[in-house]
């Protein structure tokens, strides 16, 4: 009855603090041209952070990326794949870029925070595939990214349908990990105690 009660002390502190963290989705995305679609021998890479902010409705982009073939023409999230992690998909993002993408570029960064309450948040064509309202559109791309079907990439010179790209993979959160430790711990020791 004390492992019982613990465990629940320890599980609302947990929910506690991570109250303000639960707004936010945060997704990695490690981009290369063996990921592109068609995959490509690019020595490019990139690597990045998407966070979705749902009390603001924002999306921001961090992302650094660096021995491209070509300079930059490019860069966009795409949405939604018919498979987690393949295929391709259609910009759910503003076209024909992100806003400040350095563009001309072999390497670079960036670092923006786009308006999803906006229609110029998105492309406009997958708006309209998904529910013809921005409502319906963010919540088909927070689907997607959330099924591993949103991926990032970067188009060139080079390669114009896409030099390097990466899925979008959600980051674990912390107190997360630390509650499923908490558990485990907790389970064994009251096996320990029941078994003496």
């Amino acid at each position: 009855m004390k492992s019982i009660m613990l465990l629940l002390a320890l599980l609302s502190v947990s929910l506690t603090s991570t109250g303000a963290a639960a707004h936010e989705l945060i997704y990695t995305v490690d981009l290369s041209g063996p990921n592109e679609a068609p995959a490509n021998s690019s020595p490019g890479t990139g690597k990045g952070l998407v966070t979705f902010d749902l009390d603001l409705v924002t999306m921001r982009v961090q992302l650094s990326f660096s021995g491209l073939t070509g300079n930059t023409t490019a860069s966009h999230l795409h949405c939604c794949t018919s498979l987690a992690g393949i295929g391709t998909a259609g910009v759910a993002s503003e076209t024909p870029s992100f806003s400040l993408f350095p563009l001309g570029k072999a390497s670079g960064s960036m670092d923006q925070t786009y308006d999803l309450s906006q229609q110029f948040g998105y492309n406009s064509a997958f708006i309209f595939n998904h529910g013809q309202n921005v409502s319906s559109a963010l919540n088909a791309l927070l689907a997607g990214a959330a099924e591993g079907k949103a991926y990032l990439n970067i188009h060139t010179e080079a390669f114009l349908g896409g030099e390097i790209r990466g899925f979008l993979q959600p980051v674990p959160v912390p107190a997360a990990i630390w509650l499923f430790a908490s558990v485990v711990g907790l389970f064994s020791l009251s096996r320990r105690r029941n078994q003496a």
